[in-house]
């Protein structure tokens, strides 16, 4: 590895100390290494396709902004954890120093986990498209009002979901939104869609694991405000009968993996106690 960007969370400094400190121990065994925010996709946009690998210093938020911009160049994250859970980060403050013998030795595994695509669609024009590392949630804005969800896979109608909204989930954002919502975990090196409503309304229909092709189309039936949502990052107001078209997507998100593979068991006994 020659290049290293190292993003830290702009509002923890103790993750940009870290970053520095970080920084002069890898110029010491020849490694150039870029010190950005987190939240700064653009500065890491223009440098990704030069980079051997992203180091990031905060929660598991952090790691989905870069992990947007990193998946079509296929560069390596390697998660620092400064959050609550965790999920996506594979080692603590206290180890990231002595990360560093093991990326010069390449002594790690590569793990690839799938993302979804997500389109909006208003009348026969595509307004945005999304990519999103663990889910793609359509539901209700900031009044508490129900929304209808005529929901569709593979052409044919499932049912109208009358709850507060849906989510579409990535094996690896089943840990995320769809776990609180007491939706199914799904180990993240499957490829799969979670759909699942949230707080749905006499509905017989509940959580549904779909095979990686499938389509899964979301038109919105309401009179008030709804929005859409991928990794609860990007936010957009959507419109009535404005239809929401997620697959798996075409890129993957590459991990550095430091551990054994049964450490996703690990970390999930440990976080959920």
């Amino acid at each position: 590895m020659r290049r290293i960007a190292l993003l830290h969370h702009g509002r923890k400094p103790e993750t940009l100390k870290l970053a520095e400190s970080l920084s002069q121990e890898l110029s010491h065994v020849g490694i150039d290494s870029w010190i950005g925010a987190a939240w700064d996709e653009p500065a890491l946009q223009a440098r990704i396709c030069d980079l051997d690998l992203i180091i990031t210093l905060g929660g598991d938020g952090t790691v989905l902004h870069a992990a947007r911009v990193a998946a079509p160049c296929k560069v390596p994250i390697l998660g620092v954890n400064f959050g609550r859970l965790g999920f996506l980060a594979e080692l603590q403050p206290a180890e990231a120093l002595q990360v560093i013998p093991h990326l010069l030795d390449s002594n790690y595994r590569l793990e690839d986990r799938m993302m979804l695509h997500a389109e909006l669609i208003r009348g026969d024009a595509v307004i945005q498209t999304y990519e999103a590392l663990n889910d793609v949630f359509i539901g209700r804005g900031a009044l508490p009002k129900v929304v209808r969800l005529e929901t569709t896979v593979n052409g044919e109608r499932l049912t109208t979901y009358a709850a507060d909204g849906a989510v579409v989930a990535s094996p690896t954002g089943s840990t995320a939104y769809a776990l609180a919502a007491d939706g199914p975990i799904i180990d993240p090196s499957l490829r799969s869609i979670l759909l699942m409503p949230i707080v749905p309304h006499r509905t017989p229909v509940r959580a549904l694991v779909l095979p990686p092709e499938a389509v899964v189309e979301i038109v919105v039936h309401t009179d008030y405000d709804a929005v859409l949502t991928a990794d609860g990052q990007v936010n957009l107001d959507i419109k009535n009968h404005d239809r929401i078209k997620v697959v798996e997507g075409a890129n993957t998100v590459r991990f550095i993996k430091l551990r054994s593979a049964n450490q996703f068991y690990e970390t999930l006994v440990e976080k959920l106690r």
